[in-house]
């Protein structure tokens, strides 16, 4: 069984095919961490916990005259609040009286079948129940009497454990959250890093590595989403981890909205992870019975390096997290009309791009921004979700039935969650934009956001998708949303509720998505926000791929899909093939390594392809070929990455098969020196004792060999310049 519980109900030992989790509720209820990592057997190790007096470590009342029992200094699942326990609290609560205080004791333990749900929010799924189980921890609040429920499902062949949290109110007065966590963890006796995934609008999800130490390092979002400038997921790992080697602790956060994460070690040099919902401007009135749901964390643990650990993520997400017909059918290649046009456009340039992209081989035609309202800018029009008759003369229908008769799919832009001022909805419903009275708001690209914490805001929408996707035949949407929120108030959650409105706001988001969801499962949903502004896994619950970046210079997006690849599966990945010079950069790179870096992705296309030569058009009918003769190697085998980050020279990457048949090696020259040094690839992933043939040389190598000894490039690359070669598995 992957959740052993001993015989008198205190010791719980989660058990997955390559690691082991342990707790412990000693005598006085209070649940104490006592492992995470390798796989070990189910016997107690609360031995190696070795208590002693620490000066100004002081003592709950259960201990007596003990003073080496402290709060404090114990490692523990739940961080108390006000009691003793001077390192970050996990929950935090404010009672009628107005103290502040929060101190959970342990009641019991039950295993159940089955993953759990999350009301309202992302969670893995099992649909059959066969593949998980779930521990499920009751404890109870020392004074006040709140309920606290710790729930571990348990992924035993995908080595996954997952945590949430729930509290009820068991009293008659009601009581305040201002934080809870989904997890925190206090690890004995670790020498640890901590990577995180940092950056900006256009540069997101840039790896950096720093070691924990006494001084915290925390990092999170109060934007209203998880945000392009720091990512909801994190690595601990032994200070020489590397891809092939060393243990790592994953951590990764399946919501959308402000978080927080941390890790700092204690006086005893202990190290206490955190992770969950940002407590910035969060307060919950949770009144008599009700129960308040925290968002999952999703934990994996590799004693094999980082590309173990990545290999987990993109298997459990992607089968466990992502749903719906494109999970695994192949997504079409599209063409994105916006950096051909941006907002200049009518019906006749967009049929003129959709014949030339159908004989090239594009599958499906994307109508961006600017096709609804009065849409001529960025200033004005969002909300107005009713076609623009000046610009698409006969509307979508009609549209969408020209792009059908040249045997494409057609899809389409909204941006749901803003309003402009200058649109009819905003003049009908000032009250619907999130504003705070007598303030003037915040502008970003002069728009504001509506209120989804409102259900009559949701329905609004909901009745325009229902308009426009039910009468016109649409496969594809884009769902953006391209401003951070602040300002926040609503004419519904306000008062005392005022505290409740980021965390309503995501609920609201995943509502409109869900419903969407089910309305609509034919459609290939794409979510984007500003790019990869929400790329998170919270997201992929609804959308199976996410528009990685605005940022399309295929030399930037080198960084950015590295980055992005350490958690998520690249079949999550939105990649286009851009214009030269681009439109972020003004660099210029081969058509050939625009295609390639896209390779590693849901593919697509997103210029003026009629400013293309005939070569070059003869190129885009052999990419779209490769896509499709790649597919199941982009998007359903094992990615490795060849290279570190810091590799000035050039980038490299793998995708194997599940069944090691063949191999994909893509590299891409970064920069270009004087009397210029071989290019030397590492190969991974390949049978040892099976025999693989490589393309760009013909030679027959054992996979072992291939894998140890890998390949150098016969030819010297130029800076920009990209190559792509497979191993063949033959008799």
């Amino acid at each position: 069984m992957a959740i052993q519980i001993s015989p008198n109900g205190r010791l719980m030992t989660i058990q997955t095919n390559d690691s082991s989790y342990q707790m412990l509720a000693d005598k006085n209820g209070v649940l104490l961490h006592l492992y995470y990592g390798s796989s070990i057997g189910a016997e107690d190790l609360s031995d190696l916990i070795v208590r002693s007096d620490v000066g100004f470590s002081g003592n709950p009342e259960e201990a007596g005259l003990d003073r080496t029992y402290s709060l404090d200094t114990l490692p523990q699942e739940i961080a108390s609040s006000g009691v003793g326990d001077f390192r970050d609290d996990s929950v935090r609560l404010a009672h009628p009286d107005g103290s502040c205080a929060a101190d959970f004791r342990f009641e019991s333990c039950e295993v159940v079948s089955g993953a759990y749900s999350i009301p309202g929010m992302p969670a893995l799924y099992d649909t059959d129940k066969k593949n998980s189980e779930t521990l499920i921890i009751k404890m109870k609040e020392k004074a006040s009497g709140a309920i606290l429920h710790l729930y571990y499902g348990v992924w035993e062949e995908e080595n996954v454990i997952t945590r949430t949290a729930s509290l009820t109110n068991a009293g008659k007065e009601p009581i305040y959250i201002e934080k809870f966590l989904s997890c925190s963890m206090d690890m004995m006796d670790r020498d640890l890093d901590l990577i995180s995934f940092t950056g900006r609008h256009a540069m997101e999800r840039t790896m950096e590595r720093t070691p924990v130490t006494h001084i915290k390092t925390e990092f999170g979002s109060i934007r209203g989403t998880s945000s392009h400038h720091y990512n909801p997921a994190m690595i601990l790992c032994d200070r020489h981890a590397t891809e092939d080697a060393g243990d790592c602790f994953g951590l990764c956060l399946a919501y959308s909205g402000s978080f927080t994460a941390m890790a700092q070690k204690d006086q005893r040099d202990q190290i206490r992870v955190q992770m969950g919902i940002n407590p910035y401007q969060f307060r919950w009135c949770l009144t008599e019975g009700e129960t308040f749901f925290a968002p999952q964390v999703i934990l994996s643990f590799s004693n094999q390096g980082f590309s173990k650990l990545s290999h987990q993520y993109h298997d459990i997400l992607h089968e466990h997290m992502c749903r719906g017909r494109y999970k695994h059918e192949r997504r079409p290649v599209l063409i994105n009309n916006w950096e051909a046009t941006y907002f200049d456009f009518n019906e006749e340039k967009i049929e003129k791009i959709a014949a030339q992209a159908g004989e090239l081989g594009i599958e499906m035609m994307v109508l961006d921004d600017g096709w609804f309202g009065k849409r001529d800018d960025d200033n004005s029009g969002l909300g107005d979700w009713f076609v623009n008759e000046k610009k698409i003369r006969g509307g979508l229908p009609k549209l969408s039935e020209k792009i059908h008769e040249k045997g494409m799919k057609f899809g389409l832009w909204f941006e749901p969650e803003m309003i402009s001022e200058d649109s009819d909805l905003y003049r009908a419903h000032p009250d619907w934009a999130i504003t705070i009275p007598g303030r003037v708001p915040n502008h970003a690209r002069n728009q504001l956001v509506l209120d989804m914490t409102r259900s009559d805001v949701r329905d609004y929408l909901m009745a325009r998708f229902e308009e426009i996707l039910g009468n016109t035949k649409i496969e594809y949407v884009k769902w953006d949303m391209n401003r951070s929120i602040c300002d926040m108030y609503s004419h519904i959650y306000k008062g005392e509720q005022s505290g409740e409105c980021y965390h309503r706001y995501i609920l609201g988001v995943y509502d409109l998505l869900e419903r969407f969801v089910q309305r609509f499962p034919e459609i290939l949903l794409e979510g984007c926000s500003g790019g990869g502004g929400r790329f998170d896994a919270g997201m992929l619950y609804y959308s199976p791929q996410i528009w990685c970046s605005d940022n399309t210079d295929a030399m930037n997006r080198l960084d950015i899909q590295y980055g992005t690849s350490f958690f998520y599966p690249i079949s999550s990945v939105g990649a286009h093939v851009s214009a030269c010079p681009n439109h972020q950069t003004g660099r210029s790179v081969p058509l050939s390594t625009r295609a390639d870096v896209a390779l590693a992705g849901s593919f697509g296309y997103e210029l003026d392809l009629r400013l293309l030569s005939d070569e070059e058009k003869a190129q885009v009918k052999e990419q779209i070929k490769e896509f499709h003769d790649y597919y199941d190697l982009t998007h359903e085998g094992d990615y490795y990455r060849l290279t570190e980050r810091d590799n000035t020279s050039f980038t490299a990457w793998e995708f194997a098969a599940k069944n090691k048949e063949r191999t994909l090696v893509e590299v891409v020259k970064k920069d270009a020196w004087g009397n210029p040094l071989p290019v030397h690839v590492a190969i991974k992933g390949l049978e040892d004792n099976s025999m693989y043939v490589c393309s760009l040389n013909g030679i027959k190598r054992s996979g072992k060999t291939w894998n140890h000894a890998g390949i150098t490039l016969p030819k010297f690359l130029s800076a920009g310049e990209s190559m792509k070669f497979t191993f063949m598995k033959v008799e």
